[in-house]
């Protein structure tokens, strides 16, 4: 399967597990950490980036896709007033993730904005982990299976590997597989709760 095919795939994966989340956020069914997802969407904004500088080719793409769309959920997010709980931590993390570019500009080497933007973007999750364990219910299991499996077709679609182009995607579908975890394990313990 050639490299732009793998990255169409990815991009149509991509949509297809925006498009329902958008749609439960606008019926306040799903309820996400504004905050999480702003995060979120500024890091993979700037990883999009920093993998087309490093020669990711037709497998950043779905990144820069993703980005886009991300950004889109924070404000859809803080528009219908979701969960925009916000803690000094959670400024941190935006900090840090925008503490990625004078790294990158003074390094003149993305591999060091993508380590940062990993880390931060990792450490976004936080306030989703802890929304997941308290209201497993206000989360969609699909939705992040739909994103690790989507992580894993766009490190295939990658046109060039190196730690600047899989470190990312590869930390992400794994994240994302956690929090499933949690949110499967959470709602087996908490049968009794009542939904979000």
């Amino acid at each position: 399967m050639s490299k732009s095919l793998l990255s169409a795939v990815a991009i149509a994966i991509t949509l297809f597990a925006f498009l329902p989340y958008i749609r439960a956020i606008l019926t306040s069914a799903i309820r996400p950490h504004v905050f999480s997802w702003f995060i979120w969407g500024t890091t993979t904004v700037i990883v999009f980036l920093a993998q087309l500088q490093g020669h990711g080719g037709a497998g950043a793409w779905p990144i820069g896709v993703s980005g886009s769309i991300t950004v889109l959920i924070a404000a859809l997010a803080y528009w219908k007033r979701a969960d925009i709980s916000i803690t000094a931590v959670d400024w941190l993390f935006l900090v840090l993730a925008l503490s990625s570019l004078p790294f990158w500009y003074f390094t003149a080497d993305p591999l060091w904005a993508v380590l940062i933007l990993t880390v931060v973007d990792l450490l976004g999750f936080g306030p989703t982990l802890r929304k997941a364990y308290t209201a497993p219910r206000s989360e969609s299991v699909l939705f992040f299976a739909t994103f690790a499996v989507r992580n894993f077709i766009v490190i295939l679609a990658l046109e060039n590997y190196s730690l600047t182009t899989v470190l990312f995607p590869a930390a992400i579908a794994i994240a994302c597989l956690l929090l499933i975890a949690l949110i499967l394990y959470r709602r087996r313990v908490c049968v009794g709760l009542p939904p979000a």
